[in-house]
C-alpha cells in the first residue's frame, strides 16, 4: 500500500542532540520550583506533568505524602488511553542490606507515560521533551518508560529500582 506523507512528518526528526529541548518544549519555573519539595521537603508523593499547548511542561496534578503509588496509577489512567504524561514519584520500598534488618528506602522515579493507542506525533512530542524535564529535575534515581498498566506496575518498579540499587 503506497505511504501516506503527513505535512509536518519532516519536522519531527529533531529528535537526537545532547541537550534535549529538541522539540522547542520549555519546562515551566513551576515544575523545578516544586521539585525542591518533593526532593528536600517531601511536600508531595507524586507529580504529573504534561505538555500544554505543545510549548510548555507544567504541573497537571500532585498528591500529598499520603497518596499511594495506586493513587498516582489511577490518576494515569484517567487522563485517558491517548494522552501521555511524565509522572514524578517519591517511591519507598524495604532494602535489605547483607546481614542488617530491612530499611525502609526512597527513590525519586520520573517516567514517561505514552500509551500505545497515543497518536504518533504525541508521543514524539513527550518522547522528544524527556531529556529537558531530565535535565531540569536533577537528582531523580531512575527513568521508566510505560505503556502500560503491566510495565507502570509497582513489583516492575521495584525490580527496575532494584537492579540498580546499590546496598
Amino acid at each position: 500500500p503506497p505511504r501516506v506523507t503527513h505535512p509536518q512528518a519532516g519536522t519531527c526528526t529533531s529528535m537526537g542532540g545532547k541537550h534535549g529541548h529538541a522539540s522547542g518544549v520549555q519546562v515551566s519555573d513551576e515544575v523545578v520550583e516544586e521539585y525542591k519539595y518533593i526532593k528536600k521537603g517531601k511536600k508531595y508523593r507524586y507529580m504529573v506533568y504534561h505538555i500544554k499547548e505543545e510549548k510548555k511542561i507544567c504541573i497537571d496534578s500532585s498528591g500529598d505524602r499520603d497518596s499511594k503509588y495506586q493513587d498516582f496509577l489511577d490518576y494515569l489512567e484517567s487522563v485517558g488511553p491517548d494522552e501521555c504524561r511524565y509522572g514524578l514519584y517519591d517511591f519507598e520500598f524495604e532494602h535489605a542490606c547483607e546481614g542488617a534488618a530491612d530499611t525502609t528506602r526512597s527513590k525519586l522515579i520520573l517516567m514517561i507515560w505514552c500509551p500505545d493507542t497515543a497518536r504518533i506525533k504525541k508521543k514524539m512530542l513527550y518522547s522528544s521533551s524527556f531529556d529537558a524535564l531530565k535535565q531540569s529535575l536533577e537528582g531523580i534515581g531512575k527513568y521508566i518508560q510505560a505503556t502500560d498498566m503491566s510495565e507502570a506496575a509497582p513489583e516492575c518498579i521495584l525490580e527496575k529500582i532494584k537492579s540498580t540499587a546499590r546496598s
